[in-house]
């Protein structure tokens, strides 16, 4: 059995699974060892066949360890076989990370290929690089041996291990070699600073008191209202009414289309209000004082106001985002501050206001109107659509395609509503839906509707208990079931209301009752497969919130990053930051990996650390695709910061990374083009680059001159983007092909996760990464081409998965 581990751990010459997926399902670690050649495939089936008589040794063991500790407890259930487990996961990881930083050490270099770059790290021969790349390994071979033999895994413990199986887990092998050459910096410098700089390092990075950073906040005595219930109970209607009761104020929500929909109800109501978002300000004229509608990173930190509300207050866990409703609660300047969100938040914000003096009260809700999850689901057939349903997917494309499919099957109209859609066409499409007394019978929406959209929904029906957030597909979380599915029966929107008094008046107490118990919300999937997820959710609990997110501001970035030498990048300035902040029991890191990918993109260039901070928070994306193509935001970023650097023109047609010949084909071109995907992907790259161009434009006013021009670009791009969606064609056969291998993607990731991390931790990760402020156009999934996600190029009608009968939706049924 140990022969067989020590063969198995020390295979010389094969190469370890390149992703998260491969790491759960792979045979062994080393499935990429085959190619073409017989001999490689010989030599494949040699390691399969190796390590199956490792797993069955394994097996035999565990099976043993199982029965004896069974026995030894009078039946009670093992511990030893998940950290057996886990352990042997440790040793595949190991062997993954040693073969990935050799990869890593050869992209960076040698010393005579780049020996600025390497003297700015203390290194000044080829000698010094090879000795400080064998002591990296063997600080590698530590931080590993702590894990597998201690146990030891956390931050505090071992931090290298936590870094580097976070950043796996989260980014997959890119992830995974972005963090090996941050480490393996943090590693060089270490040894370089004296023993007074290190201590003025540790001094500058104590975080544990974030709410010092506001001192104007804490001269006031604020009252913290804290309005927390299920989704439809009024919590957000109630701290609205206060907002609109007083002189000042701010609304800071989650996404954009929020911020909207509030600066619209405020102007129709006659009262002035600024919308201020990352990409676009609108601030009204004639009058001096005003409210304010924002996204939550927008909110106006130095503003004495008399109201503030805060909505979503559950995402200040958010691993990405927290920081800025951490931002908000402990630096707005309200005399009443309103937080809405759920009741899990209730004590963490509890004891953050009793840090800070402020006054906390809990109201707390109920719902409206009952809600349930169905036994049957629609069955992958549209026609059991009813009237007042809305259909939630997770991708523009997706989207579009269930439109185009339900329009075909009822005969009916169908109503769109996504996050990046204009506010006037989504404010239509509302109303199209609300309006009983029209042909809009149906809705297809993202999960933006989970975030408040006052929607008159009947029945929510998911077309998928899975989505692509960004970096992988992974498996939605309990709160993102229970407040997407909580949006159905929602309780009096407008004509609900004029309808609830209509039917009061002619009927009395009776009437006001039935309308009641017709107005329950029902929650369902498309597909039965995607059924039992949904309703195992609405049975969880969720767990309480315990951290709030943090990120360290601009002007503690710029401080300690004097106390390095001139040229030192600011990446490692960053790494060197998380690796050394003291955090409060109640406070979390967020996520630097965008922040540190940004900083590698624009060290080139000669700017101010000042500026290196504003970019750090520039909306990005450096995904990849799967033949490693990049989505050349990255060169878009490079060109826009070489620009601040040397203050050069920043009009709109200097940069060639902003490409407008695809605007200019004439329309009888672009029908040619409906069944591209590049096509679609060229459209979305270029709204992203003029997304980033606009944002850019609120910070460097005298640089990117060139604002309206891109507002009116963004608006062709968004009419050409929809008009190719509106092109798309529902086929049943791809579609539930693209489902299941969605379902299957998001089950390996889950179970590499559960592998790595264990399955508190995972659950712990999963509910950092609820929300996402957008959704794709596109799902990454990985088994399917894109010409299959996009232009279905498999026809209707051919072998595929086929719907289950009615007993088998009956074993599947009740969670």
């Amino acid at each position: 059995m140990n022969a067989l581990l020590r063969n198995a751990y020390k295979w010389p010459k094969c190469t370890p699974p390149v992703s998260v997926a491969a790491f759960s399902t792979a045979p062994s670690p080393w499935r990429k060892a085959a190619n073409s050649s017989s001999k490689s495939r010989e030599r494949e089936r040699n390691i399969i066949n190796l390590h199956h008589e490792i797993n069955d040794s394994l097996d035999q063991l565990k099976d043993s360890l199982d029965h004896g500790e069974s026995s030894s407890r009078g039946g009670r259930p093992s511990k030893n076989k998940s950290t057996f487990s886990q352990k042997r996961s440790y040793q595949m990881f190991e062997v993954l990370v040693n073969a990935r930083v050799n990869k890593v050490m050869r992209e960076m270099g040698d010393y005579r290929d780049r020996q600025e770059d390497w003297r700015a790290f203390g290194v000044n021969n080829q000698v010094q690089l090879d000795s400080s790349i064998g002591l990296f390994k063997k600080a590698l071979d530590t931080c590993f041996a702590k894990a597998t033999e201690k146990g030891m895994i956390s931050r505090s413990d071992n931090p290298l291990f936590w870094n580097l199986r976070n950043s796996f887990v989260k980014g997959d092998n890119r992830g995974l070699s972005s963090e090996l050459v941050h480490s393996f910096q943090t590693f060089l410098m270490k040894e370089r600073f004296p023993d007074a700089i290190n201590e003025l390092h540790r001094e500058i990075a104590d975080l544990r008191f974030p709410y010092e950073w506001y001192p104007a906040t804490r001269m006031l005595q604020r009252t913290v209202h804290l309005h927390v219930g299920p989704t439809n109970s009024g919590k957000t209607y109630n701290a609205l009414k206060a907002l609109e009761g007083a002189k000042t104020g701010i609304y800071a929500g989650p996404l954009r289309l929020l911020a909207h929909e509030i600066w619209s109800r405020f102007a129709a109501k006659g009262k002035p209000c600024a919308l201020v978002t990352g990409e676009e300000v609108r601030i009204p004229e004639g009058v001096d004082r005003w409210f304010h509608s924002c996204t939550v990173e927008m909110s106006p930190l130095n503003k004495p106001v008399d109201v503030a509300v805060i909505d979503e207050i559950q995402m200040i866990a958010s691993e990405d985002r927290g920081w800025a409703w951490t931002q908000a609660v402990l630096g707005l300047q309200a005399k009443e501050l309103h937080l809405c969100g759920e009741d899990r938040v209730v004590e963490l914000i509890q004891d953050l206001c009793a840090r800070i003096g402020d006054r906390c009260i809990v109201h707390r809700y109920q719902r409206l109107n009952p809600l349930e999850t169905m036994s049957k689901s629609l069955r992958g057939d549209f026609r059991n659509l009813e009237k007042g349903d809305a259909v939630v997917a997770f991708s523009r494309v997706a989207l579009h395609k269930l439109k185009a499919g339900i329009e075909q099957a009822t005969g009916k109209r169908c109503a769109i509503v996504y996050g990046s859609l204009p506010p006037e066409t989504r404010a239509q499409q509302a109303a199209l839906f609300n309006d009983p007394n029209n042909e809009y019978d149906y809705l297809v929406a993202s999960d933006a509707i989970g975030m408040g959209l006052n929607l008159e929904i009947k029945r929510v029906i998911f077309e998928s208990s899975s989505k692509f957030d960004g970096n992988k597909v992974r498996s939605l979380t309990v709160p993102e079931i229970k407040q997407i599915g909580g949006r159905a029966g929602r309780y009096r929107t407008a004509s609900a209301e004029i309808a609830s008094a209509q039917e009061g008046a002619a009927g009395g107490e009776e009437a006001v009752e039935a309308k009641v118990e017709s107005n329950t919300g029902w929650v369902t999937a498309f597909d039965f497969r995607d059924l039992q997820d949904i309703q195992n959710a609405f049975q969880k609990e969720a767990k309480p919130i315990e951290t709030a997110g943090l990120f360290p501001p601009a002007n503690i970035i710029e401080r300690f990053h004097t106390y390095f030498p001139p040229r030192t990048p600011t990446s490692f300035v960053l790494t060197r930051l998380r690796e050394l902040a003291r955090l409060s029991p109640r406070f979390h890191l967020c996520d630097f990996d965008t922040a540190l990918e940004i900083a590698d993109a624009i060290q080139p260039y000669n700017l101010s650390v000042a500026d290196r901070c504003v970019f750090l928070n520039c909306p990005v994306s450096f995904r990849v695709s799967r033949d490693g193509e990049s989505n050349g935001q990255r060169e878009a970023l490079q060109a826009f910061a070489k620009c601040v650097a040397e203050m050069g023109s920043g009009h709109l047609l200097d940069f060639d990374c902003i490409d407008l010949s695809i605007l200019d084909m004439d329309e009888e071109t672009r029908m040619t083009m409906f069944n591209n995907p590049a096509y679609l992907q060229s459209l979305e790259r270029l709204h992203q680059i003029i997304t980033m161009y606009l944002w850019l434009s609120y910070r460097y006013e005298g640089v990117f001159q060139s604002q309206s021009m891109a507002f009116k670009v963004k608006e062709i791009v968004e009419d050409r983007i929809t008009e190719f969606l509106d092109k798309l064609t529902y086929v049943t056969y791809s579609q539930a092909r693209r489902r299941q291998a969605m379902r299957e993607a998001a089950e390996r990731h889950k179970k590499a996760e559960e592998q790595l991390l264990g399955e508190e931790e995972q659950e712990h990760l999963q509910e950092h990464h609820e929300e996402e402020p957008e959704e794709p156009i596109i799902e990454i999934v990985e088994e399917l081409d894109p010409e299959e996600i996009i232009g279905e190029v498999i026809e209707e009608g051919g072998i595929g998965e086929r719907e289950p009968g009615p007993d088998a939706e009956k074993n599947q049924g009740s969670g």
